[in-house]
């Protein structure tokens, strides 16, 4: 959302708006988990699977590599490296997306939506976090009300 080209694709979701409104208010930090544990750019894509009663995050086109503790772990080592009022993520993300990202069975096929596995992890250990989806921040009333919500948590 900041600019950095760290998406699957080579590419970015620099959203103008987060980058130049919310910086008024707020010291941002420009992460991408998938990037922090190691995937390259661009990158094999990764998935939300469900295998039994456990979700994890697999390579689309290789389901043996597992980043789901990997994901876990950063998540962990982040909110401790940093002291956080909110967070704002990206949806649909395997590691960011907050219940709009597609789940797949193990045959490939997808089956509803889940919660990315860094995003989840974060708002298990933090549950009072201000937490938001990049498309809840629309426009200056959005980002004012996100601001708000942090500075009166």
């Amino acid at each position: 959302m900041l600019g950095q080209q760290v998406r699957y694709d080579g590419k970015n979701k620099y959203t103008p708006l987060i980058a130049n409104e919310l910086k008024k208010y707020c010291s941002l930090i420009a992460v991408c988990p998938e990037v922090e544990i190691g995937l390259a750019v661009p990158r094999d894509k990764i998935q939300l699977t469900q295998i039994g009663n456990s979700i994890k995050v697999l390579k689309e086109n290789d389901p043996a590599c597992d980043f789901t503790d990997a994901l876990q772990d950063f998540a962990g080592s982040f909110i401790k490296k940093y002291s956080l009022s909110g967070l704002v993520l990206q949806d649909k993300s395997p590691s960011c997306g907050i219940d709009n990202t597609k789940l797949f069975s193990q045959s490939g096929k997808q089956i509803g939506l889940s919660s990315g596995i860094f995003a989840k992890t974060i708002m298990d250990l933090l549950p009072n976090l201000v937490v938001v989806q990049a498309s809840q921040l629309q426009n200056v009333s959005d980002i004012k009300q996100f601001v708000k919500r942090i500075n009166y948590r």
